[in-house]
């Protein structure tokens, strides 16, 4: 079973047990890049490179600051695989799925100069007001693990779980 441990305290036995759990979840022949940069720029193309993106209809209501999005700019790699993440992840967590907060951006990585996954459309943020980049993934991130499991099952990478923090964050990367 995936929790806290008997103290509930989330200790380093739970998070293994958490990524291993989310990892088998995870298709067994990912068609995802690993995350260097040679890898994503074969898989994904160069970063910034909007010719490789679509535009999918949301497939369910979401929000960015509060106006309701029609559509999502996303790599068309990945865009039916997000909207099957979206669509699973929406019937167990409407509330946190409906507060877009971007996938398409042109910019590095936070602190840093390498170019984030959303400047490849392959990643997504979800609910960012409560499952921010510096905000521990279980203890004060309110990412549900069934939100998790639905992108995991599409083989997309979970931030929280596996980063510990950044629990808004999904990406299409092994």
């Amino acid at each position: 079973m995936i929790g806290a441990e008997p103290h509930g305290f989330w200790g380093p036995k739970s998070i293994a047990m958490c990524q291993a759990y989310l990892r088998g979840l995870m298709p067994a022949n990912t068609k995802w890049p690993r995350t260097d940069q040679a890898s994503l720029t074969q898989f994904f193309g160069p970063a910034g490179d909007e010719s490789r993106l679509v535009n999918v209809s949301a497939p369910v209501p979401m929000f960015y600051e509060g106006r309701r999005i029609k559509t999502i700019r996303v790599n068309r790699k990945c865009a039916d695989s997000l909207v099957r993440a979206l669509t699973a992840a929406y019937l167990v967590a409407p509330a946190v799925v409906k507060i877009y907060d971007g996938c398409f951006a042109n910019r590095p990585m936070r602190g840093g100069s390498t170019p984030s996954l959303h400047a490849r459309g392959a990643a997504i943020d979800l609910d960012a007001g409560r499952n921010g980049n510096h905000v521990a993934w279980p203890v004060a991130a309110t990412m549900p693990l069934g939100v998790m499991e639905c992108f995991a099952r599409e083989g997309w990478l979970p931030a929280g779980a596996f980063w510990g923090r950044d629990a808004m964050h999904f990406q299409a990367t092994q």
